[in-house]
Order: C-alpha cells, then sequence, then structure tokens
C-alpha cells in the first residue's frame, strides 16, 4: 500500500470505529466449499490497531474451515436504533497470536470459551478491511466510507 493510500485508511479508521462503537455484534459472512454463502453473528472484539476487525473462533469451526479455503468476507453491522447500516468487505485470516489473544481477552467471551485462553480449540479471526460501504436513514443513500486502492491488489494475491 502507498503512503497516499496508508494515510487515507488511517483518516477514515475513527470514522468506521464510530459506526459500529456500540454494534456489539456483526454478521460474518464466508464462502462455503460449493460457493455458498454462510452467515453468523460474531462479536467484534475492541482494538485501537488501524486497518484489522478481530474475532474469536474455535479452530475447528465451518467458519474456520472456510475462511482457510476462501478468505474473502464481509462484515454486516447495524445500529440499535436501525439508522445506520454498514457493509465491510474484507480478507479474513485465521490466526493462532496468544498476545494477542490475551489483549482482546474480554470475560464476556467465556460464554463460548468456558475454559478461557487455555481453550485448546482458541483462535483469532483476523479481517483486514478492504473496503467500507455505510448506509444512513437520516440521508437516505449510500456513502462509500473507505475504499482502499490495495484491495483489488489484496484479492489478486489470493487468486492464483
Amino acid at each position: 500500500m502507498d503512503n497516499d493510500n496508508r494515510d487515507e485508511k488511517a483518516n477514515l479508521w475513527p470514522d468506521l470505529l464510530e459506526k459500529i462503537r456500540d454494534v456489539k455484534f456483526a454478521m460474518l459472512t464466508t464462502e462455503n466449499e460449493d460457493g455458498t454463502l454462510h452467515s453468523r453473528p460474531m462479536a467484534t472484539l475492541r482494538t485501537k490497531e488501524e486497518g484489522f476487525l478481530w474475532f474469536f473462533t474455535g479452530r475447528s469451526t465451518l467458519k474456520a474451515r472456510e475462511i482457510e479455503h476462501h478468505s474473502r468476507v464481509n462484515l454486516a453491522y447495524v445500529s440499535g436504533d436501525n439508522e445506520t447500516f454498514v457493509s465491510v468487505a474484507g480478507v479474513g485470516r485465521l490466526m493462532e497470536d496468544t498476545d494477542k489473544a490475551e489483549q482482546l481477552w474480554n470475560s464476556d467471551m467465556e460464554a463460548w470459551f468456558p475454559q478461557g485462553l487455555e481453550d485448546p480449540d482458541l483462535a483469532l479471526i483476523q479481517v483486514e478491511v478492504g473496503s467500507v460501504e455505510y448506509w444512513s436513514v437520516a440521508s437516505k443513500r449510500r456513502t462509500n466510507l473507505i475504499r482502499f486502492a490495495n484491495y483489488v491488489d489484496i484479492f489478486s494475491r489470493l487468486v492464483p
């Protein structure tokens, strides 16, 4: 990514975080082996790291296998007042990073991972944000919040 795109991404990142700040869950959409799209709710983990959204998952889950085979993902957020809708497209990666897991862990995760950080199935999903669109009921229009030039480059590296 060139410096201009990096600067644009850094400048727009706070706008994305503000739009999803009070939305606890995103609908994560992945692609199954047969091309079928599959969505499920995921708790977004709060981080200050720009350009990435994070989620805990089980290593043995269907979504983990789907991301390993088809890394293009989409995240959909709806504000609690149903006034703002956000769609995030990006590249998902399954990661095993103990330090990052410790940084992102919170007690809410115990509902899914009762063994906490010691759970042998615990993994992270890192979504590298490629583009963001949002719709506001008040403005009655769609806005491209972030459209990164490197987005096409990310996907071209994934397709042989």
